[in-house]
């Protein structure tokens, strides 16, 4: 997905969006992570990416099957699938944090990208464009409110969790890593 900063939204095929910058044709693009901005070639056409967004902040990995050929399958069968597919889910999360992050400092110092954080004004601005969205929406389609509010009832119990229960990692980062970090000791 990409679009022009001023204008309407375009959608290119994932191809496309790096020649589409380079001509001009469009003022800035989103893809996906580093590993595939840098696949595409992004670095060589631009060397400024905005961090952080909530349209994406997290991934699913998953594996479709044609539902009427699985249907017919034998549960034990299906059992092994649901299995696999779960297992093969997690293996490629694992895996894309170690390439995202090689990536990510591969664009900083290889490819010469500055990496800047997308402001709380602007992130404030999306939560409540999307707001207006949403309430229009739920306003006009019955399901789509139904499904809103199964979603925000989850988001706050996991957010809430979340943000009692998990430690915020900024201060062992810079433990280790910040002006006077440990981790040089070792």
């Amino acid at each position: 997905m990409s679009s022009r900063v001023s204008g309407p939204p375009s959608t290119l095929p994932g191809g496309e969006i790096v020649g589409a910058l380079d001509r001009g044709l469009l003022d800035a693009a989103e893809f996906n992570n580093a590993s595939s901005d840098r696949v595409l070639g992004f670095p060589d056409v631009s060397k400024i990416c905005m961090l952080q967004s909530y349209h994406q902040n997290a991934e699913q990995f998953e594996v479709m099957f044609n539902k009427t050929k699985y249907d017919a399958l034998p549960e034990q069968v299906k059992a092994i699938i649901s299995n696999a597919v779960e297992a093969a889910s997690q293996d490629m999360a694992w895996k894309a944090i170690d390439r995202y992050s090689k990536d990510y400092v591969e664009m900083q110092t290889t490819d010469k990208v500055k990496f800047y954080r997308t402001p709380e004004a602007i992130l404030k601005k999306q939560l409540e464009v999307y707001d207006e969205v949403a309430k229009k929406k739920a306003a006009e389609n019955p399901l789509f409110k139904e499904i809103l509010a199964s979603q925000l009832a989850f988001a706050e119990r996991a957010t809430r969790w979340e943000q009692d229960t998990v430690v915020n990692r900024r201060m062992a980062f810079d433990h280790y890593f910040g002006k006077d970090g440990v981790a040089k000791e070792f």
